[in-house]
């Protein structure tokens, strides 16, 4: 579907974009890293959302082992989703207040 291009491409580039940060070795990189993490994080509590979805409408078609498989993975992604919140907010408080 659309919707699936579209959060597989987001996660992607927003893992190309943490990578970037990783390698740069200037007085921004901390903002870079903070930035690319809460990326991250919004497009997995997308994916979330998406799989809450899913697993719901799997359950009400029926289909338990697909809703089950779905609330899995969905578990998963708010839980990459709030450790890279968590980790954009402390590392924009560990950023220079010049940045």
């Amino acid at each position: 579907t659309p919707t699936r291009v579209m959060l597989v491409v987001a996660v992607v580039g927003s893992l190309a974009f943490l990578v970037y940060a990783l390698t740069v070795r200037e007085s921004t990189q901390i903002p870079l890293l903070a930035a690319g993490m809460l990326v991250l994080g919004l497009v997995f509590g997308a994916l979330a959302i998406s799989g809450a979805i899913a697993t719901y409408q799997a359950g009400a078609g029926g289909r338990p082992m697909r809703a089950m498989g779905l609330a899995i993975l969905g578990g998963i992604s708010s839980i990459i989703s709030l450790g890279c919140i968590a980790g954009a907010i402390v590392l924009a408080l560990l950023s220079p207040r010049g940045a």
